[in-house]
């Protein structure tokens, strides 16, 4: 028993773990990261997991979408391999002397692949079963896609290495069958080789089935046991840089949806590139590596300090050429902007089209409806689209007709723009169910794919692909992808410019919509409409009262009136919204200096802020022309904010509990503002505001929907079903019993 644990602990699978213990162990946090995220304890509440355990590939989560995830992984495994063969070979001289050293080294370091090959099929296999209700004959079917591509992957790989060395060793025979040279790697004067003083081998696997007994190789020269490893190393560095070429041509391809790759793939890819280019850095550059990279980095921030490389994302549509007529981004300028004149004029403008609006509805004293919906990714938008019809359902398809404005953020605006546009397509005459639950299927359709395929493959391997909109010309990259996706999935109704509203909206035909999106540089917030909104850039105040207070939003088209500003992208203005941190690019603006966006839930998820403020604003017409208002907010999670407390289970968080706090609770702080600013606004126009809250529950706190752009079918079924909880029957009778008032006592 003594001898075999002896054998086991110095054996190479089990020196090869210790070593990637000892040496290097920024690459093990490559594998944390999936071991984490497939096990459901990293970013699961976005949902990381699904997109590994259940890849969705052309729509469909089947044979095909498992086998690239496969391949990937393969990909990600032979990465690994190939980067600690070159980083670790001098610690096992002794593979120098076997046949296929590189097919041995990767059978030994299969220790920690094949622990997480097991445990990503338990997880599948569980995940599978209860998230995406699949039969068993399903899940066979999707792991034994995973494994064709896995297997697929490997034995390329291993051809090609195999092939490598069948020519290393042509190179070598010379060598060997020549007397004098060969004598000549055992001459007694070289440096001889010393065994490694991180690892003692004594017994390694030779095959998957056969143990074999180290030789000794001290009495080699240094100089040749190099030489062969030196050969293994140029023929792995160089089959990555084939892969990195593949990956180029699919960046070129990516508009293709046949192109567009499982996220886990993509995402699995990047970390097989990271590993890789470690890999090569440390072949190529030795010692010199670290100064070498300081030095790029150092470049690239010349070249893109002098516009050379851009690689910043822009909104496309705006006028980036005009370098002389940037507007200046300054107090002076915003105040500027909101001058009393210029703010009388908006709201000349707008009134006009609140009488235009009023005008339409059957009333003197109309009720104004104004709908705020929650960010949240693509279960906000498939709540907001699943309330919307049932409201809409409810009052005889007269929701948007009755409504004046929609705003909010991220994922519930996609679902609102979307509704608002078939209602539009509708007047136009075209045949549209607007209670047809395809359209909740359309924007509840994964969005991830196409955006992590393009920022492994066009953000990071060619990001030289142009477009045009009109006469401007832009990169594309991953926020691209998403967009192009988003108009896919919603087959091309929001392909336009923000001046393809200006006429509906001037006239009241269809809501109003706000695009808000928060400035990074100082958190005002950006406010996109197709009209002026100088208005709603400060808080309303008694300016006889009170001192001069500074604007705490910009209005979008008096900010870029010198930009085209109407020629912007709808697609672009929802990204904009919606422009999660990391996921998607921050949108850079031709200001000066530079400003950049982000998403609006930063500033607003619920979007009942503009809202809020616009009713202050026009209070005096509100009182004098409708019957109240109405605040339709959906939002996709519980009001309250007793949800997902933060809790300190471990020293660590309590640690780090004051520096996460803020982040935690951010929504939880703007849902009680909001709530206080509503009782306020309630006291200045009195008893006529209403507010009814739908808001996604699930049954099962367990089955909440990741805030994602990715859904599983069992989400998007629990999502619909949360129509039904008792919170959101009570709004839909509250919303029925405001729309259809009873009479009054004694009148028929």
């Amino acid at each position: 028993m003594k001898s075999f644990s002896r054998g086991l602990y110095y054996s190479f699978p089990l020196q090869l773990v210790l070593l990637h213990l000892k040496k290097f162990q920024i690459l093990l946090i490559f594998w944390y990261l999936l071991f984490s995220t497939v096990g459901g304890s990293f970013m699961k509440n976005y949902g990381a997991d699904s997109l590994f355990l259940a890849p969705e590939y052309l729509g469909e989560v089947n044979f095909v979408s498992a086998a690239i995830v496969g391949i990937s992984i393969g990909i990600f495994i032979m990465s690994w391999n190939i980067t600690t063969f070159i980083l670790f070979s001098r610690h096992f001289h002794f593979l120098a002397t076997t046949t296929k050293p590189f097919l041995k080294y990767c059978i030994n370091n299969g220790v920690i692949p094949l622990i997480f090959l097991v445990y990503y099929f338990i997880e599948a296999i569980v995940f599978d079963t209860r998230k995406e209700l699949m039969s068993a004959t399903e899940v066979i079917y999707l792991a034994s896609g995973f494994l064709a591509g896995f297997a697929l992957i490997i034995g390329i790989s291993l051809f090609y290495f195999f092939r490598a060395d069948i020519s290393i060793i042509r190179r070598l025979t010379p060598v060997i069958t020549n007397p004098e040279l060969i004598k000549a790697q055992f001459r007694k004067r070289e440096r001889k080789l010393h065994g490694s003083r991180l690892i003692k081998v004594e017994w390694y696997l030779n095959s998957i089935k056969r143990v074999k007994k180290v030789r000794d190789v001290s009495h080699y020269s240094n100089e040749f046991i190099e030489s062969v490893f030196s050969r293994h190393h140029f023929a792995a560095v160089l089959s990555i840089f084939i892969a990195f070429l593949f990956l180029i041509l699919i960046g070129f391809w990516s508009d293709e949806p046949l192109f567009q790759l499982p996220a886990a793939s993509g995402i699995t890819i990047f970390f097989a590139i990271l590993i890789a280019i470690s890999g090569a850095f440390s072949y190529f550059l030795q010692s010199y590596s670290l100064p070498v990279m300081i030095l790029l980095f150092a470049i690239m921030n010349l070249l893109y300090k002098y516009d050379v490389i851009d690689p910043s994302n822009k909104a496309y549509g705006l006028n980036y050429n005009n370098r002389k007529e940037r507007p200046v981004y300054d107090r002076d300028q915003i105040m500027n902007m909101m001058s009393e004149k210029n703010v009388q004029n908006d709201k000349k403008n707008m009134i006009g089209i609140l009488d235009r609006w009023k005008a339409k509805q059957k009333t003197d004293k109309p009720l104004m409806y104004i709908i705020n919906t929650s960010g949240g990714g693509n279960r906000s938008a498939s709540f907001t689209m699943n309330v919307l019809q049932r409201l809409d359902s409810l009052s005889n398809g007269e929701l948007m007709n009755k409504t004046f404005l929609i705003t909010g953020a991220s994922g519930g605006m996609l679902g609102a723009t979307y509704f608002r546009e078939l209602y539009k397509e509708k007047l136009a005459g075209k045949k549209i169910d607007m209670q047809n639950k395809s359209y909740v299927d359309d924007i509840s359709q994964d969005l991830l794919n196409a955006l992590f395929t393009s920022f492994v493959a066009r953000d990071l391997a060619s990001p030289a692909q142009k477009f045009k909109v009109g006469d401007y010309q832009y990169i594309k990259d991953r926020g691209y992808a998403f967009e192009q996706k988003l108009n896919e999935n919603t087959h091309g109704i929001l392909n336009k410019q923000l001046r393809d509203f200006t006429a509906d909206e001037t006239a009241a035909r269809v809501p109003l919509m706000f695009f808000n999106s928060v400035i990074t540089r100082d958190g005002r917030k950006l406010i996109i409409s197709t009209q002026p909104v100088s208005f709603l850039m400060k808080p309303v105040h008694d300016t006889t009262n009170m001192m001069a207070i500074d604007a705490d939003a910009v209005d979008y088209q008096a900010l870029f009136s010198k930009q085209d500003p109407m020629n912007l992208r709808v697609l672009t203005a929802l990204r904009m919204n919606a422009t999660f941190p990391y996921v998607l690019p921050n949108v850079w603006l031709p200001t000066t200096p530079v400003i950049d966006v982000m998403d609006a839930g930063l500033r607003d998820n619920y979007g009942q802020e503009s809202a809020i403020r616009f009713v202050q604003v026009f209070r005096e017409w509100i009182r004098e022309n409708t019957g109240g208002v109405v605040f339709i907010q959906i939002k996709d999670r519980k009001s309250g904010g007793w949800e997902n407390p933060y809790e300190s289970t471990d020293v660590t968080e309590l640690v780090t509990k004051p520096l996460l706090l803020l982040q935690f609770n951010w929504y939880k702080m703007q849902e009680y503002n909001q709530d206080d600013l509503l009782g306020l606004t309630q006291a200045v126009i009195g008893q006529r505001l209403h507010k009814i809250s739908f808001q996604y529950v699930p049954k099962k706190e367990d089955g909440r929907a990741a805030l994602s752009f990715h859904l599983t079918k069992r989400e998007k079924r629990n999502i619909a079903e949360a129509l039904d909880n008792d919170n959101n029957k009570q709004a839909f009778d509250h919303f029925g019993k405001i729309l259809h008032p009873a009479p009054a006592v004694g009148m028929q």
